[in-house]
């Protein structure tokens, strides 16, 4: 195991921040694996599985076992994890921008294009060396003049060359679902078997340009500007894997994850074994484009008729929302039929709150499809 610092720009003096990577596997692996943690600080599920993978792959390094070489970051977000105000984490927003941690990474894609064009040749091969070795030099061009800069741009410096990327993030109350595009879906679906992903939601540009987006979309919007004339292959995909809710913090469940991320690593080949068989698929990949984003008329105490991991039938009743002044009782539907995947941790309602998020199988959604 080899462990980097990288420290990011401090805002002011005493005040530096550093993020962590640890590398395993073979220094000259001709395939890369990247896996980061709590992007989100407020998400720790993802944090306890990296630790427990963090012990697991050093068993593999130690037994000869990685042929991959494979990047670990337990820490996405330290400038996020420091932000506990009256003992509640916020770790979803930076503070002083507001904006969310996993938005707005550099998108490189025309720059890239722009430098490759009358580069690229018949082999797919060489065509994806010649981006990767782009993008990297793209990357060390670009300047950070924030903390928050500073932190997106290191993450995608030690991300940009993978082949794979696993994000790890959690919902508020939540079964495991997962997030990528329909184009990585047939390297992505056995993942979702293993790790018992009960919603896998699709979209090419999901808006926002998200950690894990700012990998693929390049590769996507590669081919096609050139695909007509040079064959691009999809050199990285990525996967944001929601691990459940931010009350599943516990050492079976993280047990759990590991060793499914562990299996779907041994599938892919970047680490030596026998395949575990691989399970059934609990529900089938929607759009997600179909995500029925659940929201309540009016505001008041919130109390959930559905649980996560249900499926519901159109206009089926979700909740209900309590007015203890009036003892007006509003009832929330959602509106086509489709697996509840998430709900809201908050049992207090604003009106216009969205309370529950349900996957259904038709697209009826476009533009900016993520949350806040």
């Amino acid at each position: 195991m080899r462990h980097q610092i990288h420290d990011l720009q401090s805002p002011l003096p005493g005040t530096a921040r550093q993020i962590h990577s640890f590398h395993f596997g073979p220094t000259s692996a001709r395939g890369k694996i990247y896996i980061q943690s709590s992007l989100h600080a407020d998400e720790m599920p993802g944090m306890l599985v990296a630790w427990h993978l963090k012990q697991r792959l050093a068993e593999l390094e130690a037994a000869g076992c990685l042929r991959s070489e494979i990047v670990l970051v337990p820490v996405a977000n330290p400038v996020g994890l420091e932000q506990v105000l009256m003992d509640v984490p916020l770790g979803r927003y930076e503070l002083e921008s507001g904006q969310n941690f996993n938005r707005w990474f550099v998108d490189l894609s025309e720059e890239v294009g722009n430098d490759i064009e009358g580069q690229l040749g018949e082999n797919p091969q060489r065509n994806l060396h010649l981006i990767r070795n782009s993008l990297r030099q793209a990357l060390a061009r670009q300047t950070a003049s924030t903390q928050l800069q500073s932190q997106r741009l290191t993450l995608q410096r030690l991300a940009c060359d993978a082949d794979m990327v696993l994000d790890l993030h959690c919902d508020f109350e939540a079964v495991a679902h997962l997030y990528t595009t329909p184009e990585a879906w047939p390297q992505v679906e056995p993942l979702a078997r293993y790790i018992g992903s009960e919603a896998s939601l699709l979209a090419t540009d999901s808006g926002g340009q998200s950690f894990d987006e700012c990998f693929t979309l390049l590769w996507w919007q590669l081919k096609e500007r050139f695909g007509e004339h040079f064959d691009i292959p999809l050199g990285s995909f990525s996967v944001t894997v929601e691990l459940r809710g931010q009350g599943d913090v516990n050492h079976p469940l993280a047990s759990l994850d590991c060793q499914a991320i562990i299996d779907y690593l041994i599938h892919f080949g970047a680490i030596a074994g026998e395949p575990a068989p691989l399970p059934d698929l609990p529900y089938p990949a929607t759009p997600l484009a179909g995500v029925e984003p659940v929201a309540t008329p009016a505001g008041g105490l919130l109390v959930f008729t559905a649980l996560p991991g249900e499926y519901l039938e159109a206009g089926q009743l979700i909740a209900e929302i309590i007015d203890p002044i009036s003892d007006r009782v509003t009832p929330v539907h959602c509106t086509a039929a489709g697996l509840m995947y998430a709900r809201s941790l908050r049992r207090m309602a604003t009106a216009g709150m969205v309370i529950a998020h349900v996957a259904g199988a038709e697209a009826y959604r476009s533009g900016y499809l993520l949350s806040p």
